[in-house]
Parts: C-alpha cells; structure tokens; sequence
C-alpha cells in the first residue's frame, strides 16, 4: 500500500528561530549571485562559440566534481565545524570568481579558461553542499524541516533564477565581467553572514577522536565509502537517488543548451533567455513553497509521482512548440513540479538518516544525483548537434515517464515502508512516514 497521508507537521506559521533566518539570509546573498554567473556564463559562451558541445562541455566541466570529489567532501563535514567548512568553501569561491572576472575585463576568457573555471566552481559547490547536508537537521526539528526546505530553496530560486538572471542579463549587456564582479561580492557576503552565526555548526554527537588530524585524515578517506555502502543497503533511498539522478541528468541537459534553444527554435535574444529562466524560478518558488502542502494533502508517495509525472508532461510540451509563451509556462510548470519533488525527497533523506552519517550518505547520494547533471549535460550536447535543439527536451521527458513505474514500485513495497521512521523520531514515538522504526544504521 501507499504511504498514509502524514501527520505532526510543525505549526504552518511557527517560526524557525533566528539562526535559520540568518543561514537563510546567508543562501539568498550567495544564490542571488549564482543566478548572475548562471546565466552569463553560457552567454559568455554562446559568444564564444555557437557549437552546442562547447557550451555542454562547459557545463560537463561544472557537474563533474560531483563525481570525483562527493565521498571525501561528505566525510569531511561529517568531521568538521560546518560553519567552517562554508565560510571557507565561500572565501575560496570569491577570489576565484573575482580572478575570473578581471580575465573576462582583459578579454582572455575562451572556452578552455570557462571550462576550468566551471570545474573549479563545481569543487567548491560540491564541498559546500557536503557542508549543508547537516545544516537544516542541526537548527530545525523533524516536523519542521519540510518548510524550512521548502524556505531555502524558494528564497534560493527568488535570489538566483528570478532576481539574478534577470539582472545578470541586464549587466551582462552593459559588460561581460559585471555578472561575475557581483558573484565574488555575493560569495564574500555570503561567508561573512556566516560568520556571525553564533554557536557554529559542529554535529552534536561528535567524538575527539573524530578530529581532523593525521589519524583523522585518514580515517576520513578510509570511512568515505561508508556513505555508499549505507545507501545502497537502503531500498527508499536508493530508489530515490537514482530518481534524482534521472531528474537531474534531464535539468542539466535541458539547460545545458537552452540559451541556443531559445536563440533558434524560440527566436528570442539574451533578454528572452532570462526570461525563459525567471519563468523556470517563478514555478519552482511555487513549488518549493506549496511542498508541504502538496505533503500534508497527498501524502510523500504520491507527491513524489505526481511531481515526477507532471514534469515529463509539461517537458515534453516545451520541446514541441516554438511558441514563446507555451515554453514560457511549460518551463514554469516544470519548475514548480521538479522543485516540489525534490524539497520533498530532501525531507525524506533527513528523517531517515541519522545525523553522525549524514554528511557521507547526502554526498553519497549526491555524488550520483549529481553526478547525472555531468553525464546529461554532455549528452544533451551530442543529442541536440546530431537530432536537434528540441531532442534533449523530447528524450528527457521518456526518460521522466520511463523511471516513474519504478519508483512507484519501490514505494508500495511494504519493506520499503518499515524503513521510513528516522531513528531521532523513533526516539519520541514520532513518525510522520510509518508505523514501525527502521532508519539507516
């Protein structure tokens, strides 16, 4: 049977506390200038270059860390002061970035120093999100976490797709190394704020001998396969990391030529494409937000089908026509539809896993659902240079409806019930998900 519909959710209007307002001040500083580089970036390259696999290559290089550096990033924030492990990832990222910035000033960006860059970016975000695996588990209680997810990536999507693209759009008009001058300030911003977060983020049941010293290091690299081996002992999870995979692999090849879609199918310039991706942010924010509430009246499973089902619809709508104004709202439907799907696996993967494993199984997990983003942005390269700009859309949205029978398969699995009750609910007699506990060990 499905999932019964869950109860014991926080208060809708209950606040989070004054750290969570602060790390949320935090994401949105920094995202609002991801959303800048996001789209100037490609822009940058689409100038350079009109041959789609120079622009996939570029966003290949970005994805690619996520699969050569996910292990050690998570076992390394299992073991450190996550504050730290941030305001460090970010200090990198702003000299990077302003470097970047003064090459694109001098007029010696090419494909080759774009490509480095992204990988070099791509290092830093693969860290940082091994260091915000445990953030949201470490300030909010388990009811709570949906909407605090649902708040991160909405006020994620308003800074960095609606307000960032849209303004890096604009700059980038006036001057190329402008979107990248104010990604370095967001970046330094961003670890500022989070050095004014009191009390740090050390996990709370860390042991001395955990350390990060010349015994720690190596048991730090001698541990980072922990996180594969509990994910894939684990049947709900696994089912839905290699979902994510898919879903990511299907965004990244999307976006991965989407300012040459835009250019020549929809025959819209560089404004047309910010606005293609502020239609993206502008249902995702409703989606990020309308979580719980698809949560709360649904029930998780069907959530994550109904999402999943949706997006390869609404995909598949955008990679037929040639009207602006279908793929405007296509986009924005699918928008809302991935993002509602995966504020509601994140939730999931927080109550199932406990917390002195959380950094390795996230990275885990994220090393392949992201991972799937290096691999779909290549293809969508070689896809859209040998069948055309729509084929990335039209075959990604296959693939959406192929893998949807089996994760429904998974989820009515009564197995897979028994191990929905993370072991932190177990201990108050709290379950949201099952009856029974039988979180990762």
């Amino acid at each position: 049977m499905f999932f019964a519909k869950e109860s014991g959710t926080g208060a809708a209007g209950a606040p989070l506390g004054r750290r969570f307002q602060l790390l949320l001040t935090s994401v949105t500083v920094s995202s609002l200038g991801d959303g800048m580089r996001f789209v100037a970036l490609p822009l940058l390259a689409a100038r350079i270059s009109g041959d789609p696999r120079d622009l996939a290559l570029v966003a290949t290089m970005e994805q690619l860390p996520w699969l050569l550096l996910s292990l050690p990033a998570g076992a390394l924030a299992d073991r450190v002061d996550r504050r730290r492990l941030l305001v460090t990832v970010d200090t990198a990222r702003t000299l990077l970035v302003a470097g970047f910035a003064t090459a694109v000033a001098l007029g010696a960006a090419g494909v080759p120093l774009l490509a480095v860059v992204g990988f070099l970016l791509g290092c830093g975000q693969t860290f940082y999100n091994a260091g915000w695996s445990g953030v949201v588990p470490s300030l909010v209680e388990p009811a709570d976490r949906p909407r605090a997810n649902g708040r991160l990536q909405a006020g994620a999507l308003v800074a960095d797709s609606l307000i960032g693209t849209s303004l890096g759009t604009v700059l980038f008009a006036v001057a190329a190394l402008l979107p990248f001058a104010v990604d370095a300030t967001s970046f330094a911003s961003a670890a500022l704020l989070m050095l004014l977060l009191p009390g740090g983020l050390p996990r709370r049941d860390q042991q001395p001998s955990e350390a990060v010293g010349p015994r720690g290091m190596r048991a730090l690299f001698g541990g980072a396969g922990e996180g594969v081996r509990k994910l894939l002992r684990h049947r709900l999870l696994t089912a839905l990391c290699l979902t994510a995979t898919a879903v990511n692999l299907v965004m990244a090849g999307v976006t991965a030529v989407l300012v040459l879609y835009t250019r020549q199918v929809l025959h819209l310039g560089p404004l047309g494409y910010g606005l293609l991706v502020g239609a993206f942010a502008v249902g995702g924010v409703a989606g990020s937000l309308g979580a719980p509430w698809l949560v709360r009246r649904l029930g998780s499973t069907w959530t994550l089908l109904v999402t999943l089902t949706g997006a390869a619809l609404v995909l598949g709508v955008a990679g037929l026509t040639s009207d602006w104004r279908w793929a405007d709202l296509a986009t924005a439907c699918y928008g809302a539809l991935t993002l509602a799907w995966g504020v509601t696996a994140v939730s999931i993967r927080q109550d199932l896993v406990p917390e002195r494993l959380l950094g390795r199984i996230s990275m885990a997990y994220q090393m392949l659902a992201n991972g799937g983003m290096a691999v779909g942005a290549m293809l969508a390269g070689l896809v859209a240079h040998a069948w055309g700009l729509r084929a990335p859309m039209m075959g990604g949205a296959a693939l959406l409806l192929v893998i949807t029978p089996g994760l429904a398969w998974v989820l009515r699995d009564p197995k897979a019930l028994a191990q929905q009750v993370a072991p932190a609910q177990a201990a108050t007699g709290s379950s949201r998900l099952a009856p029974e506990p039988a979180g990762v060990e």
